[in-house]
């Protein structure tokens, strides 16, 4: 029973496993945050291109 047990505490494969989840859950994190702020970005230059061209399209 001891032996187990000093075994399932020198056993570092879910640390690991938890460890990659964190990374992945941050990338994703970032990843999203990046996309917003990109998206707003280019609806905001999207807008003012069309707000420009309406009036020399006669409309």
């Amino acid at each position: 029973m001891v032996a187990t047990l000093k075994n399932l505490l020198r056993n570092e494969d879910g640390a690991t496993l938890v460890e990659y989840g964190l990374i992945v859950a941050l990338i994703a994190v970032v990843a999203i945050a990046a996309v917003k702020l990109l998206g707003q970005n280019a609806s905001s230059a999207l807008n003012n291109a069309a707000t420009n061209i309406a009036p020399a399209a006669g409309g």
